[in-house]
């Protein structure tokens, strides 16, 4: 396993768990970040022993409490253009990545913390979790995806409300307007997460990557197509052996054993 200097990537049978670890910074997000970061995501799309992610951030106080404003400040317009396309990149390799990652909101999601959580494709929070875009506070805009996932996952409306306005919600608001899909206590966060991950991982890999195709595509396309897009997708879980044996476990009233093997 690859050694890293800003994050930890551990194993857990089929899980892998990559936490930041700038706790001095409240996690920042630097250069360095985004370049392990990058890493370890193509590290762990060929790893069929990992078959769900979990992120996290160290310490008890952040998961990712922004950009680190040092090294953005003496940015000319060129650097924070490419600055927040490198950015982009990272965070859609992340969203598109072919196996569920769920974010633990363990506190302080701000700014490209916030951004880093919604690429995930699911947020567990813990009640100490505090989420918001304060960008307009330093002069700038959310630059890491921001203006665009949140209006989707929030609606239209409420983006605009977090975004101009720069403030920060707790997580039962967060939960309240649909940021979140669960809060737990500050303890239970890790293996709260955990628990789901393992739900997933008893469920056939195939269909829930497939199922995450459906629903990410579908998401960008008008009803109608995104219905055609289903009916493929649908379609395609046919050649696969997990949808044979899936049906044949529920017929025979036994667990089912997937391999995600072509028939």
């Amino acid at each position: 396993m690859a050694e890293y200097k800003t994050i930890a990537v551990t194993k857990e049978d089929d899980l892998a768990l990559v936490s930041v670890e700038r706790p001095k910074t409240l996690n920042a997000l630097n250069s360095e970040v985004l370049t392990e970061l990058d890493a370890a995501f193509d590290a762990l799309a060929g790893d069929a022993a990992a078959k769900v992610v979990i992120i996290t951030g160290s310490g008890e106080k952040a998961f990712v409490a922004g950009a680190d404003i040092a090294e953005m400040s003496a940015m000319g317009v060129s650097q924070a253009k490419n600055f927040a396309a490198m950015w982009q990149r990272v965070f859609l390799k992340i969203e598109q990545f072919p196996k569920p990652v769920i974010a633990a909101v363990n506190g302080f999601a701000l700014g490209g913390g916030c951004e880093l959580a919604m690429a995930c494709d699911i947020r567990i929070a813990s009640e100490k979790a505090k989420f918001g875009q304060p960008e307009v506070t330093l002069g700038i805009i959310p630059g890491f995806g921001g203006t665009q996932r949140l209006p989707r996952l929030v609606g239209r409306g409420m983006a605009k409300m977090l975004i101009y306005s720069g403030d920060m919600i707790d997580a039962q608001e967060a939960y309240r307007i649909g940021l979140v899909q669960k809060v737990v206590k500050p303890e239970e966060l890790i293996s709260e997460a955990k628990s789901l991950a393992r739900r997933i991982l008893s469920r056939s890999a195939n269909a829930v990557s497939l199922a995450k195709a459906a629903i990410d595509r579908g998401m960008d396309m008008d009803i109608a197509s995104a219905m055609q897009h289903e009916a493929f997708i649908f379609g395609t879980c046919f050649a696969n052996r997990d949808q044979a044996e899936g049906m044949s476990a529920f017929l025979e009233k036994r667990k089912a054993a997937f391999t995600g093997r072509e028939k």
